[in-house]
């Protein structure tokens, strides 16, 4: 029988207090409503925005502190984001999931680092790499100690301002993990094309996890807002928050 997939989901990036707290309300009445497990994500620093005027985030001190008071209040697991190795042991002992950006995914210091703090590891596919390229990040982290690490698909991309999911990166994944986890936001972006900006198309991503779910995979990223039409960042290919409902029922029939 198989076991029922697991979602990754929460903003972009942290905006304000407010709006994690509007999140984190929505994912547990989810949670208890549908019995899965979610996983509260939120990024403290964009270090990788296309323009050194975009918002990046609160820092590390202030957005750790945030992330906490979620985990605390409302009982949800965390996943961050890191792009230095120094940042891998003090985020490592506020959240659960450490997550290795996908241009970051070959940096062996990175996957080293986060791999001895013991928490979950969970690498990105480079959007320059293959699915089977992606068995050396895992062997890097199991061989630095890890002790369960995750694999995302998020698309690749061929240049020209777009990405392009092939879903067999999934099948070709499980070889390496069990768990592989689509990315539905990040695979419908429009990379530097919104004028310094990265734009999307959200209208796909309910069709992205579909797809990913015909090709196998065990769970959902989802970048969700509540208003993303004015989120400080990935807005254009944020789900709004009140059609993440939806797309959890139609991946669970």
């Amino acid at each position: 029988m198989n076991k029922s997939p697991l979602f990754i989901a929460g903003p972009c990036v942290i905006e304000s207090e407010e709006c994690l707290d509007v999140v984190a309300k929505e994912l547990v009445r989810l949670r208890d409503k549908f019995d899965v497990t979610i996983y509260f994500k939120a990024s403290f620093d964009k270090a990788n925005r296309t323009s050194l005027s975009s918002y990046r985030g609160p820092g590390m001190e202030r957005g750790l502190q945030m992330l906490a008071d979620v985990k605390e209040r409302y009982g949800l697991p965390l996943l961050t984001d890191i792009h230095e190795s120094w940042q891998a042991e003090p985020v490592g002992k506020v959240v659960d999931v450490l997550q290795i950006p996908a241009f970051l995914c070959r940096q062996t210091d990175l996957l080293v680092a986060a791999s001895k703090t013991g928490c979950i590891v969970n690498v990105k596919k480079a959007q320059f790499l293959s699915g089977q390229d992606m068995r050396y990040p895992v062997e890097k982290c199991r061989e630095s100690g890890a002790r369960e690490v995750w694999l995302t698909e998020r698309g690749n991309m061929y240049g020209y301002n777009n990405l392009v999911v092939d879903f067999r990166n999934i099948p070709d994944m499980k070889q390496w993990t069990n768990e592989v986890i689509m990315d539905c936001t990040h695979s419908v972006q429009r990379p530097g094309a919104a004028g310094g900006k990265t734009g999307g198309n959200r209208e796909f991503v309910p069709s992205m996890a579909l797809a990913a779910k015909a090709f196998g995979a065990t769970g959902y990223f989802l970048e969700v807002h509540p208003d993303p039409d004015n989120a400080l960042s990935d807005g254009p290919n944020m789900l709004r928050l009140a059609d993440l409902e939806d797309l959890i029922r139609n991946v669970l029939k």
